[in-house]
């Protein structure tokens, strides 16, 4: 199935080799249930496109990716109009990396990607547990009528992983039943990332974790370029300093979503995307 990946360009110091790599980027361009402002399809392109102006030595973790263990396979070809013909299509290429014993780690696309990734990653992992950074819980139970959403997506995850296994930070944004549902299902912390992360750290050591990285979890003066922009978010140095942490963590898959170049002129939310990338992979390969 990877074979029939397009790869028109490679993240930074990607190898060649599939089969010795520790870790596989793969480009989800879903854009089919954006709600506010799309384009998220081009950023798997645009977010390899300027990690070409990143260096590849990390001063945050003291350490480089030419060393790394990683491989580009390239995007997944998105039927447009067919949101379960595309999301079946993730879930197959997420299945045949974890079951090569590999590390998924996908770039968005809408965050409805997510969910066919981890329904997936929860039958190998049953004790899975999600980090979540968003400004939005993601909860409803359905969009515009819709189940399958990016506004519903973490909602849906809930129902393929244990109770309280779902981690949110930075959240400031949703429907009262939104955080009616986390009071009773989830950990979900409001507004602040870095504090309650480091103050629930140790009850994640041991377990497999995803992660899920939605940009709007940066204030919009950080990263503007994305669909639904919402003020009062953190700043791209906690995340960053959060990063250094996952080096400790049993890291089974990532996500980086939500990532919309028509939107941001000055592209530095794509530069911004890649950066997290290489952090994250200098921690995982």
């Amino acid at each position: 199935m990877l074979k029939n990946l397009v790869n028109q360009h490679t993240f930074l110091r990607s190898k060649d080799n599939y089969e010795s790599s520790r870790a596989v980027i793969v480009g989800a361009p879903l854009d089919q249930t954006t709600s506010f402002r799309p384009g998220t399809r081009m950023a798997p392109k645009k977010i390899r496109e300027l990690s070409y102006g990143l260096e590849d030595y990390s001063p945050y973790l003291n350490d480089s990716l030419n060393d790394k263990s990683f491989y580009d396979a390239g995007d997944i070809e998105m039927p447009l109009g067919n949101l379960q013909k595309s999301l079946e299509l993730i879930e197959r290429i997420a299945n045949e990396i974890v079951q090569d014993e590999k590390i998924p780690v996908f770039i968005g696309g809408e965050h409805l990607i997510t969910f066919p990734i981890v329904r997936r990653m929860a039958l190998k992992y049953p004790e899975l547990k999600i980090i979540h950074f968003d400004a939005h819980a993601d909860l409803r139970d359905t969009l515009f009528g819709e189940k399958l959403s990016h506004g519903t997506v973490l909602r849906r995850v809930c129902e393929y992983i244990k109770d309280r296994h779902l981690y949110q930070f930075g959240i400031r944004s949703g429907l009262k039943e939104e955080f009616d549902f986390a009071k009773d299902h989830t950990r979900t912390f409001l507004y602040d990332v870095k504090e309650p992360f480091m103050k629930v750290f140790d009850e994640l050591k041991g377990f497999p974790i995803y992660i899920t990285l939605d940009i709007d979890v940066f204030d919009p003066a950080f990263a503007p370029g994305t669909g639904t922009p919402e003020p009062g978010g953190c700043t791209s140095k906690e995340i960053f300093e959060i990063i250094q942490r996952f080096k400790e963590l049993k890291i089974v898959g990532f996500d980086l979503v939500e990532v919309s170049p028509l939107t941001d002129i000055s592209e530095r939310t794509g530069i911004l995307a890649a950066k997290i990338l290489r952090e994250v992979l200098m921690c995982i390969s």
